[in-house]
């Protein structure tokens, strides 16, 4: 039987990039360390930055993809710094991270 545990040192991070970002982002998931996460691909959306629409269509041809990490606590500040700093390298493409409490498994 599976046992409910409670999760206080684990965060999910999801992380929304412009496909374009895809080496640079698995590169540097490998550097973390971060072997687990899920992959959404073909994901669309528009920024709230830019409001720049990644729709996959002729006259929005961009797309983008999406991951969900669940990390150790201490581990979350090195990826938002690398995330930031993939942002910095590339504006004009866009990549956002976004960090949740994991409460509970199973």
């Amino acid at each position: 039987m599976h046992q409910i545990k409670t999760e206080e040192t684990m965060k999910a991070v999801m992380i929304i990039y412009n496909q374009a970002l895809t080496e640079k982002v698995e590169y540097m998931l490998d550097r973390l360390g971060i072997n687990g996460y899920t992959l959404w691909e073909n994901v669309q959306g528009r920024g709230s930055v830019t409001g720049v629409p990644h729709l996959g269509t002729h006259v929005w041809p961009e797309i983008n993809k999406s991951l969900l990490a669940i990390v150790e606590d201490q581990l979350v500040d090195r990826l938002l710094e690398s995330v930031k700093k993939i942002d910095a390298i590339n504006e004009e493409v866009g990549i956002r991270a976004f960090v949740w409490d994991i409460l509970k498994t199973v």
